[in-house]
Parts: structure tokens; C-alpha cells; sequence
């Protein structure tokens, strides 16, 4: 009899938690949407669930943000399930490989994930959470299905800081009432805006390359439970209905078969519960599955079932937004109707066939590791004399846990050669990085370091390449035939200890590492040098824009110089050379003028506020901040507590991208002046058009130079409305790679051969400088063009294009940077082009 006592007692527990338990209307004093909710009383709601029903529910913590707000993700499932968690979590991972041992059994739940809130403006999926999180508990034929046959983790908000900076904004300005009105205050969300992080990065464009302290957190997570589902929740604009799953083409070409025929079933069951409450809604259209950064492609590429979701509103549309064109209200509580019954939605159709897609999940990665797709079944990096790339190459694999080991000895192959496009011959050397493709991450390992990837649709939604051995300038091979790495990386030969008071350290240039070592010394008032030419000592050559740390200069350091340089050159890893002497074999001695000092500290200003690219000033300020750890005065011009633009106070001043004229007419003269005394500006993307065809400047637009024929130009106005979407691509470059030329006898292409690869978005179309140094172009289009979609008008703009220049004003300079080398902060060889244009010029 003890038995069916103990489950009578257990059932009398239960349902007495039930009773304890509130609904999300009953805790906040409000119904779901009436009001914005904050992050920490999400997380308040969420430990109240999990402490009156504990056997159901854990809430777990998997780090912070950088303001120092809590990161919560929420574990549902049956009284089952929940007791077995550990078990659950460890069997999925053996199974695909990501731990080492045997499954202890073969059935087990699906792992749905659910992540809201990515975007901190897009405030409904985290007002729905609360809502989705009640429903799973309240019983019911549904969510009893879906507890039995998942596990259920919810993500109630991704993006804290973006969050409740808008949720803070937003309940300053709104009243008793919500207004519909568009023109009132409440809708009209300052720069900034809450999308983005702390940082002021776009979250969802990062799960790959994991730049972002919230993404790498959210991504280590991810792994610890590797989901085969993962739902993914945005906003768009206000006017629009909601939008799930089939996603829009193109699809990857490596998206399954399996996973493309549960994108069409997860839009049925959708359908379902919107037709039932006759919401409007749209599928296949926008949002596509290829850009491998996203929500719902970095899932996918790793094997999981993974759907994009937007509803109507965004930042823009607060409690109550009057839609102009339909006449009606959008209310944040209809809003979060529609994200609780998509989730709800998703979530049963993953219940009712969980054993299948475990099973399709698990052949993935069999695949992946015994059968991998691709032509290429290894990948060598050459390593040697380029050990800072391959260091920070080394870490976006340690991220997405793609394996990789080292050459044992001297082996003749041949490959495919990244940096030249051409199969060639090679030889590996001992410690040459070995990434091969019979592993568990092989899928993503393909996509990421693909050149050309297959699109099957120019109309994109983001940008159409993205090669990594390319990002990093990287020597890769891809080899048809497996190779063997070993795990273990070589022994190396440990650096000559350097002893006594040396001449003067000599410091190669050559990755963002070295760049990294410069910014350090020199916030510690080391003087530095540069070679201007290539210069031989030592039976070594150097190349131009090798670093040159002599102790003449920096005699009031003391003994504290040696300290210095060698203690950050091992924190860097940047291998440091030691002479005794001035005098070099071949090239120019220490003295000479082609040995030019360093501004040892410069004073860097970055102009942000209303009018900047918010995301471009975040990718400069995260540079600064957390790779060179190098101070930057981020500066609003329009602050109506400055006084303008502090020229006197700046060495370098960086302009980002934005809108409209970021440096006032009226200080214009300002700006002449301090070029004129040395100063440095730096212009990125569109901003470099705010000195072209300006008296006193050199930069210039190209003329008009039409040679189309009036019929051509006639032809070319017959456009069929039906195809706007896709004529409007012929002006666009979504991320298209291009392999541009460098005078690397300039300082500001340091570092690099003669070429650059640049990732492209936009084309500015300026001629080359007359009175200038033309450091990066583009001779021919054809011959530049490596990877990515190019809009027709774009290509004919190309030719003779200028990417990088170099004016010099008086004892100042101007940087032309006609494209963004920081571009969301994975373009890794960018980054030594900018410390170039920061640190470089003489």
C-alpha cells in the first residue's frame, strides 16, 4: 500500500504548489503588456515559479552583462524529466559527440530553447515570457504534452542592458494612459535606442564570431545543452502582422532535408493557432536562413530546428501605437497574445513527434563526424612568423568548440589556397594548425571557412560572404583528404631569455596582437619607433612597420623599460628580438629618419550621439575598451553642455558613419587649423563624404561619366512594380568580398602584402587623390571580385575606386576609410588596418 500513498501524497504536493502558484497577473498587479516590465522583476516572477514548483521548474544563471545585470534562463518540464535533468542534459551531448562516453539511455526529451529578447527594444517576447512560463504549468491537454515530451528552456530577456535601458526611457515618458498617438513622446526613443547591448553591438549578428560578453555567455550556455530546437524572437515595424516559420529563400545549401521539412511543419501548427484567433500573419517572405550569425542559422548549422519569429511593434510602438494605415490600435498586450501562442505553438509541435527529432538530431552529427559534406576534409593554417592571427583564430574555434590539433612533421600536400583562390602545392611544418572535418562541429566548420558560399536568392537579408581565413588573412589550405591532427601542440622552443640592458627591442607588425603590445607600452610611456623600410639585423629581415623599442628615449623609465616591454610581450604572446646595436646589415640604422618616432600616447576622441551609426561608434569604443584597453573620449557634438568638438584636447580625432553633417560648417576653420598643427582625422564609411568636393580638400566624387545610350536609359525605366524589391538590389553590395590593392610601402597598409581583403557593404565611388597617397583601390572589379553578391550598378562604380587614402593638411593628416575595417568586430585583419590609421602615420 506504501505506493500508491506516496503518490497520492506526491499529487497533494503538487496541486497544493499549483494553488500557491500566481499567474503573472496576480504577481505584478497587471496582465501581461499593460505595463513594461523591467528585467529584474522578470527574473522576481521567475524564482517565485521555481520556488512553488520546485519539481517542475529550475532557474538557473549563466553569467552577467557588462553593466552587471544578471543573465537567467528558466528549465520546464515534467516532475520526471526535471529529476533526470543532469542525465538528460549529458545524454544529448554523448550523443553527438560534444562529451566523451555512452548515452545511458536511447529515449529521452527534445530540448526546446526559446530566446527572447535578444534585440532590448523588441519588449514583447520578454512581456510574454511570464505569460508563456504560467501556461506551461496551469495543466491542460497541451502543455502536459508538451512537459512530458521536452524540456523546455526559456530565456526570458538575452540582452538586459538594451532591455531596461528602454524599459527605464520608456516609463519616464509614458502617463496614465498609454498614448496611440505616434507624434507623442513615448514614441520617440532616443539615440541610442535599447536594440543594442552595452556596447552598442547588434546580440543576434553575433553568435558566431561571439565578440559580445552577453553572446559568449549565452553561446557557452547554449553548448552546455546543445537544444535541437531553438526559437527565436524579434519585432519589425509597427505596421506589419506577425511573421514565423517557413523562413524566406535562400536557404543554405546545407540546410537538411529534415530540417527544411520542419520549418514547414512548426508554420503549420503556427497557423493554426492564429487562425483560430483570425491574427494576421505572413511566412517565406524577409527573414532567410543564411548569414551563419543569426538566432536561427548558427542553431541550424549546428543541427538544431531553428525559426526566426517577429511581431509588429519594436521600440517605436510602446503600449499603444495607432496604426496609420490600418486604422486600428496595437496594443503590447495583443502583441504578447501573439508571442505566447507562437511559442505554445512551436513547443506542441516539437511534443508530438520528439523521439523523431531527437533521432534526425543525432544522425546530424553521426554524419558530421563519420561522412562529413564538403570538398575540402581538412584545413591547414600555416602558423609560423604568423602566430598572432592564428592565436586569434585559434580562439573563435574555442568558442564554437570546433576541434583542431597540429602537423607532427614535414608532409607534401596540396590545397586549395584561401589568400590566392588557386590550388596549390604545399608542405605542412611541425605546429602548422591541422582542423579536420570528421568531427562533431564539421557542419559549421564548413560554412564558416566556405569562400563562395551557394546562394540560391539575390534578394538577402544581410550580408552574402563571411570566410573566415579570409577575415583573418590567415595562410589556409582546404585539403580533399583526411588528415590526423595531433591534440597536443607541439613542444616550443622557448624564447632566448634576454638578459642585461639590450639596445633595443625589435617587435614585428603584423596582427591586431602587436597592435594590442603597442597600446600597452605605450600607456606606459614607452616611446616607440617604426620602420618605415624593410631593414635586415641579425641574419633576420624585418619588414616595414616593424616595431623598433629603443632604450635612447626612454632613459627616464629606468629599469622599469625592460620590465615593461618584455612582461607585455609575453602577456601577448608577441615574440620580442633583443639587439645590441643601432647599425642594420641591410636597410636603415636605428637613427635614421626612415626610423620615425611613435605619438607615444595619443589623445583619441570618437564622435557619437544623434546623427552617428550607433553600431559603427560601438564597434570603435569596443576596440578601445576591451582589445587595446587604450582610453577613447567618446564626444556628442550636439551635447548642449560641450562647447562643440574639443580640438585642442585631441590628437585623433575618429568620425564614424552616420547621417547628415557630424561636423558643423561653422567648425570647419577649427578643423583646418588643428590639422594644420598635426592632427589626425579618420573618416569611416559614409563619413568620408563629409570633405568630398569641399574647397581646401582633396577628395573628390567621380564626375557623372555616363555611357549609356538614351534608349539603354529609356529601357531601363520599364520597370514592372511587381520586381521593386529586386531591382533594388543592383545598388546594394550586402557584404561581398573584394581582394583590393595596397601601396604597403604606406604606413597605413603596414602589416599587410599587397593586397587587403576587404568586406564590402557600401561603395562610395570617389576618385583617386591627386595631392594624396592613394593607399587601397580597386583597379577592375573583375579582377577584385572573390565571394558575395555585387548589385550591377554597384559593379560599374568599382573601377578605378578609392578605399583607403591618405591626405596630408599641414602637418596633419586626413584617413579616407571608404568601408568599415571593424565591421561587427569579426573582420579580424581590419583591426591591424585601423591600429595602422590610429598609431601608424608618422
Amino acid at each position: 500500500m506504501r505506493k500508491p500513498l506516496l503518490f497520492l501524497t506526491g499529487l497533494l504536493l503538487s496541486l497544493q504548489a499549483l494553488a500557491q502558484l500566481q499567474s503573472p497577473t496576480q504577481f505584478f498587479g497587471f496582465a501581461p503588456g499593460e505595463q513594461m516590465v523591467p528585467t529584474h522583476r522578470l527574473y522576481q516572477y521567475a524564482t517565485h515559479v521555481s520556488q512553488q514548483v520546485p519539481t517542475k521548474v529550475k532557474l538557473m544563471s549563466y553569467g552577467q552583462t557588462f553593466e552587471k545585470r544578471p543573465l537567467m534562463m528558466v528549465v520546464v518540464s515534467s516532475e520526471e524529466n526535471i529529476k533526470n535533468l543532469d542525465q538528460i542534459r549529458t545524454d544529448n551531448l554523448k550523443s553527438i559527440g560534444l562529451m566523451a562516453g555512452q548515452p545511458t539511455s536511447k529515449t529521452r526529451p527534445a530540448i526546446v530553447w526559446m530566446s527572447y529578447n535578444v534585440h532590448g527594444n523588441e519588449v514583447t517576447n520578454s512581456a510574454a515570457f511570464p505569460k508563456v512560463l504560467h501556461e506551461l504549468l496551469a495543466g491542460g491537454a497541451v502543455a502536459d504534452k508538451i512537459l512530458k515530451n521536452t524540456v523546455v528552456i526559456l530565456a526570458p530577456c538575452l540582452n538586459p542592458d538594451g532591455h531596461d535601458r528602454y524599459i527605464n526611457w520608456y516609463n519616464q515618458k509614458v502617463g496614465v494612459t498609454a498614448n496611440a498617438n505616434t507624434s507623442a513622446w513615448e514614441h520617440g526613443e532616443p539615440w541610442p535606442g535599447g536594440r543594442w547591448n552595452h556596447y552598442l553591438f547588434d546580440p543576434n549578428r553575433d553568435w558566431a564570431w561571439q565578440t559580445q560578453e552577453i553572446m559568449q555567455q549565452l553561446v557557452a550556455a547554449f553548448q552546455q545543452w546543445m537544444p535541437q530546437v531553438h526559437g527565436d524572437f524579434h519585432e519589425m515595424g509597427p505596421n506589419s502582422p506577425y511573421y514565423f516559420a517557413p523562413s524566406a529563400k535562400p536557404y543554405h545549401e546545407d540546410i537538411t532535408p529534415w530540417q527544411r521539412e520542419m520549418q514547414e511543419v512548426i508554420g503549420t501548427y503556427n497557423k493554426r493557432y492564429f487562425d483560430r484567433n483570425s491574427w494576421l500573419y505572413y511566412t517565406r517572405e524577409r527573414f532567410d536562413l543564411f548569414y551563419p550569425s543569426y538566432g536561427d542559422t548558427w542553431p541550424t548549422y549546428n543541427g538544431a530546428i531553428a525559426m526566426t519569429y517577429e511581431q509588429g511593434g519594436g521600440g517605436i510602438a510602446g503600449l499603444a501605437y495607432e496604426r496609420p494605415d490600418e486604422g486600428d490600435t496595437l496594443r503590447l498586450t495583443h502583441r504578447v497574445a501573439h508571442v505566447s501562442a507562437a511559442s505554445i505553438a512551436t513547443m506542441e509541435a516539437i511534443a508530438d513527434r520528439s523521439g523523431k527529432v531527437v533521432e534526425e538530431f543525432v544522425k546530424f552529427y553521426d554524419r558530421n563526424q563519420n561522412s562529413p559534406i564538403g570538398l575540402y576534409k581538412s584545413y591547414v593554417v600555416k602558423t609560423a612568423g604568423d602566430e598572432g592571427r592564428v592565436k586569434a583564430l585559434k580562439t573563435l574555434l574555442d568558442k564554437n568548440q570546433i576541434r583542431y590539433g597540429y602537423a607532427n612533421d614535414s608532409r607534401a600536400l596540396t590545397g586549395y589556397n584561401y589568400l590566392t583562390q588557386k590550388d596549390e602545392s604545399f608542405k605542412t611544418e611541425v605546429g602548422d594548425l591541422v582542423i579536420s572535418a570528421y568531427q562533431p562541429k564539421s557542419n559549421l566548420l564548413k560554412i564558416l571557412f566556405e569562400i563562395k558560399p551557394m546562394l540560391e536568392d539575390s534578394v538577402t537579408y544581410d550580408i552574402t560572404s563571411w570566410c573566415v581565413p579570409l577575415a583573418y588573412g590567415a595562410k589556409t589550405y582546404g585539403v580533399k583528404e583526411r588528415l590526423t591532427p595531433n591534440p597536443q601542440a607541439p613542444a616550443s622552443s622557448p624564447q632566448p631569455a634576454i638578459s642585461g640592458k639590450p639596445y633595443a627591442y625589435i617587435v614585428s607588425w603584423k596582427s591586431a596582437e602587436d597592435a594590442k603590445f603597442l597600446a600597452a607600452i605605450a600607456k606606459q610611456k614607452v616611446r616607440v619607433r617604426a620602420a618605415e623600410k624593410t631593414f635586415d639585423m641579425g641574419g633576420k629581415t624585418y619588414a616595414a612597420g616593424t616595431l623598433i623599442i629603443t632604450r635612447a628615449g626612454n632613459e627616464g623609465l629606468g629599469d622599469s623599460f625592460d620590465k615593461i616591454v618584455q612582461a607585455e610581450a609575453t602577456k601577448f604572446g608577441v615574440a620580442l628580438s633583443a639587439t645590441e646595436s643601432g647599425a642594420a646589415s641591410k636597410g636603415s640604422d636605428f637613427g635614421s629618419d626612415y626610423v620615425y618616432n611613435l605619438k607615444t600616447t595619443p589623445r583619441v576622441g570618437l564622435l557619437a550621439g544623434e546623427g552617428t551609426t550607433a553600431t559603427n561608434v560601438g564597434e570603435i569604443w569596443h576596440f578601445f575598451d576591451q582589445e587595446l584597453s587604450y582610453p577613447l573620449t567618446l564626444i556628442d557634438p550636439n551635447s548642449r553642455f560641450g562647447a562643440g568638438i574639443p580640438f585642442a584636447k585631441l590628437d585623433v580625432l575618429i568620425v564614424p558613419s552616420g547621417f547628415g553633417s557630424l561636423i558643423r560648417e561653422s567648425q570647419f576653420p577649427a578643423l583646418r587649423e588643428w590639422l594644420r598643427s598635426g592632427g589626425r582625422l579618420i573618416l569611416l564609411e559614409n563619413a568620408t563624404g563629409l570633405l568630398a568636393d569641399k574647397e581646401g580638400f582633396g577628395l573628390k566624387n567621380k564626375k557623372d561619366d555616363s555611357k549609356k545610350s538614351d534608349k539603354k536609359n529609356d529601357d531601363d525605366n520599364l520597370k514592372a512594380f511587381a520586381n521593386r524589391e529586386r531591382e533594388s538590389v543592383s545598388d546594394e553590395s550586402p557584404g561581398s568580398i573584394y581582394k583590393i590593392k595596397l601601396d604597403n610601402s604606406h604606413p597605413l597598409a603596414f602589416g599587410f602584402p599587397d593586397h587587403y581583403f576587404a568586406l564590402v557593404n557600401n561603395v562610395y565611388n570617389y576618385e583617386f587623390l591627386k595631392n594624396g597617397w592613394n593607399v587601397g583601390y580597386l583597379k577592375s572589379e573583375k579582377d577584385g571580385y572573390v565571394a558575395g553578391f555585387t548589385g550591377k550598378n554597384v559593379k560599374e562604380k568599382l573601377p578605378n575606386s578609392l578605399f583607403l587614402g591618405v591626405e596630408e593638411v599641414g602637418r596633419g593628416k586626413i584617413v579616407y576609410i571608404a568601408n568599415n575595417p571593424l565591421f561587427r568586430g569579426f573582420w579580424y585583419n581590419g583591426k591591424l588596418l585601423f591600429s595602422n590609421a590610429v598609431f601608424m602615420l608618422p
